[in-house]
């Protein structure tokens, strides 16, 4: 098995909700093999206070209970998945609720439960072994506590802030993975090999139309060294492909790794997925806030929420090394080249679609300014730039959205609840954000109008 198709199966493992119950299917089997053995072992004759007939009608209790238990917890989930996608957006149904362990292996104990209690009762002639009784009944007692934990955590799993926060815990863990080193490390040497010139020898997608899911970077920087070339990977990951799409050019003595070989380091699938994309938490919670402030739905206080965790994201991000496209090897001779997004791409996905379907809310557009400032007052000065350019746009906008100055006034306002809690500002600094005379933004006119700004010590001992 190649490491494409290991990588696929996996992922798909890891957000199917039948796998669990399957798996317990298997160990229920081996564990009421291993209780009657005990059982006969044992010879325990626990004081329940039932008879034969008591006992019997027990377990037929439980083994209802399970069923009712798993009917009510699919059905009541295939709702609750149709109103979270339509509410909020349907790429949380593979990110988050299909993934969740709690849910799958609480379903996993109602199946085990159910064919341990039906296996015991089918196994006994005129009474139940007293220690597989007690397990059945423990086991009971467990999904009647695993059922109303259930309806608990699903309900507060379901809500906005819930689900925004684990795709921000996902995003997080992915923009460590994919960039491991900080801002604050000094610039890398220039690879030992230039970047290739002309054109190389291109290998093309030859499967059915899909999206780039992850890449074995390590197997082709060992390939390219092996073959003493450079590897070029033309997509980025998230991106589809379709049959043909060029998917990499090969430099030199590169030329000559096999196409299957390379084809096989790529894992494609259907739809974008959490694991390798670095762009994909902040795509889906760009589409919770969007989507909360359709006309539709009209909810800002959501939109405030989801900009909230695009915060924890660019922080990270912002903090972070963001690689030049280049992979070296250990001699420090230059190997690969993989297209990865910089810091104005994670700055506009995160900024541009809420601005402009937002700044018409006071809560949106006081949020986005709080959130430009509190990046530029806690990041590297390197990730300005980019800042500034948003906090220009946000205020030309906002310009052409609000007729009257007082609700101008009142939209430049940073604040971190959206609209109740204005940053608190310096001693000295003015009222809000101001613009000139003919409505260009400070940021524009080269004064920009974060609100208030605090200084913070970098690594270094110097100040961002």
């Amino acid at each position: 098995m190649g490491w494409s198709t290991r990588y696929a199966a996996i992922s798909y493992l890891r957000s199917s909700l039948w796998i669990v119950p399957l798996v317990a299917l298997v160990a229920e089997q081996a564990f009421i093999r291993l209780v009657f053995g005990l059982d006969a072992y044992l010879r325990w004759v626990p004081d329940t206070g039932l008879t034969a007939g008591g006992t019997t009608s027990a377990i037929d209790v439980i083994v209802n209970l399970s069923m009712s238990f798993i009917v009510f917890t699919f059905g009541s989930m295939l709702v609750a998945i149709q109103v979270a996608s339509g509410q909020l957006t349907p790429r949380i149904i593979a990110t988050t609720l299909l993934r969740d362990n709690r849910i799958r292996f609480t379903v996993g104990l109602f199946v085990f439960t159910m064919l341990f209690a039906q296996g015991t009762k089918t196994r006994f002639v005129n009474e139940v072994p007293p220690f597989a009784g007690t397990m059945v009944a423990l086991l009971g007692i467990a999904i009647v506590a695993a059922f109303l934990y259930l309806i608990d955590y699903t309900a507060r799993l379901l809500r906005p802030i819930s689900i925004v926060r684990r795709l921000a815990d996902g995003g997080i863990g992915v923009i460590e993975s994919v960039y491991p080193e900080p801002a604050a490390m000094p610039p890398r040497p220039a690879p030992a090999r230039p970047l290739p010139e002309g054109a190389g020898r291109e290998v093309a997608y030859a499967g059915h139309s899909a999206v780039v899911l992850a890449v074995n970077l390590p197997a082709l920087v060992a390939m390219a060294r092996a073959a003493g070339g450079v590897i070029e990977f033309l997509p980025r990951v998230g991106d589809f492909v379709a049959t043909g799409t060029p998917l990499f050019r090969l430099y030199e003595g590169a030329a000559s790794i096999d196409d299957r070989r390379l084809r096989a380091q790529v894992a494609f699938g259907p739809e974008r997925t959490i694991e390798q994309d670095s762009t994909f938490a902040f795509r889906v919670i760009v589409d919770v806030a969007i989507k909360a402030l359709s006309k539709a739905i009209n909810d800002p206080t959501t939109a405030v929420v989801a900009i909230d965790q695009l915060q924890r994201l660019l922080r990270t991000t912002g903090l972070r090394h963001l690689h030049d496209d280049t992979l070296v090897d250990a001699e420090g001779r230059l190997r690969l080249i993989f297209p990865t997004p910089d810091w104005t791409d994670f700055v506009q996905l995160s900024f541009s679609e809420i601005r402009l379907y937002g700044a018409e809310n006071f809560q949106v557009a006081r949020r986005l300014r709080a959130m430009i400032g509190d990046l530029a007052a806690t990041l590297p000065d390197s990730r300005r730039p980019a800042l500034d350019r948003e906090l220009a746009l946000l205020d030309a906008t906002l310009v052409g959205r609000y007729a009257l100055p007082e609700d101008l006034a009142l939209a430049r306002e940073p604040d971190t609840q959206g609209l109740g809690g204005a940053v608190p500002r310096a001693p000295g600094a003015p009222a809000q954000p101001r613009g000139n005379d003919t409505g260009q933004s400070d940021a524009a006119a080269g004064r920009i109008g974060y609100g208030h700004r605090r200084p913070v010590d970098d690594a270094a001992g110097g100040r961002r």
